[in-house]
C-alpha cells in the first residue's frame, strides 16, 4: 500500500485537510473541490479517510472526483486497502471511486465483495465489477451475480438488474437458467431482468410485478 503523508500540520495542505472535516457541509464541499483542483498527491490519504465518514452525498461525490484527479498508482492501493475496512461506508465509497478510476488492478479485491452482507456495499460492488471486469470474463461475472437474484427490495433488485444488463448479451443464457430456479423471487427477478435487457427503457417495477404474477398464478391466468 502506498502511504502519502498529509498529517503534517505545518505543510501547505494543513488548512485544507482541516476544512474537509468542517461542521458545515458546504465548507466541506468547497474543501473537496479545492483538493481536486489542487490535485496534490499528498492529499490522497486525507481524501480516502474522509470518504469513510462523510455523511453528505454531494461531498462524497466531490471527494471521489478529487481522488480521480490524482495518480492511480497512489489512489488505487489505498482504496483497495479500504475494501477490507469494518466500516460499510468505507467499503462502499472505495468501490464507487475505484469504478470511476477504472484501473483493473483492483478487480480481484472488488470481485470479493459481490456478496457483501451490507446491501449498499454489495450494490457498489456490482456496479464496480461491471466497470472493471477483465475482457472475456463477463460470463463468469454474470454467473456469479445471478446468485444474488431476488435479494432485497425493489431498488436493490433494480441495481442488480442494471449491473447484469451492463454485461450485454452474455447474460441472457445465465438468466434463462435462473428462470428455472425453484425460488419464485429468483425466477421473477430473472424474468424482469430479461425484459430490461430487451428494452432498457421499460419500467422495471411493472416488469417485476408482472413476472411475480406469472410465477404465482401462471402465464394464462
Amino acid at each position: 500500500m502506498v502511504v502519502v503523508n498529509t498529517t503534517n500540520h505545518g505543510g501547505p495542505n494543513a488548512h485544507l485537510v482541516d476544512a474537509l472535516a468542517a461542521a458545515d457541509p458546504s465548507g466541506r464541499l468547497q474543501a473537496a473541490l479545492a483538493a481536486g483542483t489542487r490535485a496534490d498527491p499528498r492529499l490522497a490519504e486525507a481524501l480516502v479517510a474522509r470518504c469513510a465518514v462523510e455523511p453528505d452525498f454531494y461531498v462524497r461525490d466531490m471527494l471521489t472526483w478529487a481522488l480521480c484527479r490524482l495518480p492511480a498508482e497512489i489512489t488505487v492501493p489505498s482504496l483497495v486497502h479500504e475494501l477490507g475496512s469494518d466500516t460499510a461506508q468505507a467499503r462502499s465509497q472505495a468501490l464507487h471511486t475505484l469504478s470511476k478510476i477504472g484501473d483493473r488492478l483492483a478487480w480481484p479485491a472488488v470481485s470479493a465483495l459481490l456478496h457483501d452482507e451490507h446491501d449498499e456495499v454489495a450494490r457498489s460492488a456490482w456496479r464496480a465489477a461491471v466497470a472493471l471486469v477483465p475482457p472475456g470474463d463477463e460470463a463468469v461475472l454474470a454467473s456469479d451475480l445471478v446468485t444474488e437474484l431476488g435479494r432485497g427490495d425493489r431498488q436493490m433488485q433494480l441495481s442488480l438488474s442494471r449491473a447484469l444488463v451492463g454485461l450485454g448479451d452474455t447474460v441472457l443464457p445465465v438468466l434463462d437458467a435462473a428462470g428455472t430456479s425453484p425460488d419464485p423471487r429468483t425466477r421473477a427477478h430473472a424474468e424482469a431482468t430479461k425484459q430490461l435487457c430487451h428494452d432498457p427503457d421499460s419500467g422495471f417495477t411493472v416488469s417485476l410485478e408482472m413476472a411475480k404474477r406469472v410465477v404465482v398464478v401462471g402465464p394464462d391466468t
